[in-house]
């Protein structure tokens, strides 16, 4: 017998057909022997509406009160989907995230887990039944309701996984595998059969939405299996685990991001610790920067380019604008009309040339790149948005033209 974690996406449960569906693959698990604990999201865009729907009675409504808005969601799925188990004559209880013993930050909309108490999940597996737990959601210390941020679900589900050190917990999408490109986009795209957590990690950061990043960074730090896989054909998954051999490959993917800008600070004055002020005013704020490019000094002056979230841009502009006279800068410049296209895979740490093959297959579709950032598993280029697509195909079909 072994303890299951599950985790459905939105897609998985947005109607009564898919709910039914997700019910008889629960069960299924059940009837194997196994513990289960089953992690939802909300179902369909219920998200997005409940957005708009605030949007509509406040234009600016406060991260408390949005929160106590979206947490909805995940109940309305974590309820529905136990009526259904419990149609089925199975024994089962939903229970919201702070009852499943979630405890956060007090970062409203992108809270962290500080940690999981775990007593009333093993209480309730213990009597034997299946418990359904909403994702993405928690308490804080004022006993207040949090969200952890898009995408939060899977870093519930992988930190119950942890919490009651379970020995699998499968991730439910509406793509049966973690591929080489978004198959939806990409016809030639490849299943992968397993994928290390650091090349999962770098593509789940740099835009592949198959995983949320903070929940691949989690499993590799407990060493928790993820499986991918769909809930729609039953079939096999991709694993996500320490090493992964099986496919031999020289890149596992391209992924790429179109929620970034590029913001450039054009002639701050050439001298030490302005990089640092800049960067720490920034990071002060909670803006992740990425791509950096620093031009050589000229005239005693240099520009520094770099690129942030899109929704961070207006934000970081209007901060650095209050110090750009201080510094001595002349400009800010910024641009949201930009993609960052990223490959990733371990083997390019012992095969030289990949950077050339990448950029040739860029210069092959006329793509200008604009910016240029690696590391030891991953090559980043930031260009156009109109050019992002048939930038990946390219790359795609350079790299994986063969399999």
């Amino acid at each position: 017998m072994a303890l299951i974690v599950q985790k459905f996406g939105g897609t998985s449960v947005r109607d009564a057909e898919r709910i039914n569906n997700v019910a008889d693959i629960v069960t299924s698990a059940y009837k194997d022997g196994n513990d289960v604990v089953v992690v939802v999201s909300a179902q369909g865009d219920t998200t997005d509406d409940l957005i708009a729907k605030a949007a509509e009675v406040n234009g600016k409504p406060s991260k408390r009160e949005m929160d106590m808005l979206l947490s909805s969601g995940e109940q309305i799925s974590a309820a529905l989907l136990a009526m259904a188990i419990e149609r089925m004559g199975y024994p089962v209880v939903s229970l919201l995230g702070w009852q499943a013993g979630f405890d956060t930050t007090s970062d409203y909309g992108n809270a962290r887990i500080k940690k999981v108490d775990a007593s009333r999940l093993k209480k309730e597996l213990d009597k034997r039944r299946i418990v359904v737990v909403t994702g993405f959601q928690g308490l804080n210390r004022y006993g207040d309701m949090t969200t952890l941020g898009r995408g939060g679900s899977d870093t519930s589900a992988v930190a119950i996984a942890v919490a009651l050190h379970a020995d699998l917990c499968q991730i439910f999408t509406d793509v049966d595998g973690v591929y080489t490109a978004d198959p939806r986009k990409i016809p030639g795209a490849v299943k992968l059969s397993s994928i290390s957590y650091d090349e999962m990690l770098e593509l789940a950061t740099l835009g592949a939405q198959v995983l949320h990043n903070r929940s691949v960074e989690m499993a590799k730090k407990y060493n928790i299996e993820l499986e991918v896989l769909s809930s729609l054909t039953r079939g096999r998954g991709t694993i996500v685990k320490e090493e992964s051999n099986v496919e031999k490959m020289l890149i596992s993917g391209v992924a790429k991001d179109d929620n970034i800008a590029r913001i450039s600070i054009i002639g701050v004055p050439d001298k030490p610790g302005l990089a640092f002020k800049i960067f720490s005013k920034l990071a002060s704020k909670g803006v992740n920067v990425d791509i950096i490019l620093q031009s050589i000094g000229r005239n005693g002056t240099k520009d520094i380019s770099f690129t942030v979230e899109k929704d961070k841009m207006e934000d970081s502009i209007k901060l650095l604008k209050e110090y750009t006279d201080r510094w001595g800068a002349s400009n800010i410049v910024a641009d949201d009309n930009v993609s960052k296209v990223s490959i990733v895979g371990a083997g390019m740490e012992s095969h030289p040339g990949v950077a050339a093959e990448m950029f040739e297959a860029l210069f092959s579709r006329n793509v200008n790149i604009q910016m240029i950032s690696t590391s030891e598993i991953k090559i980043s280029v930031l260009i156009h948005k109109s050019d992002s697509d048939r930038a990946v195909e390219a790359i795609h079909d350079k790299f994986f033209e063969t399999a």
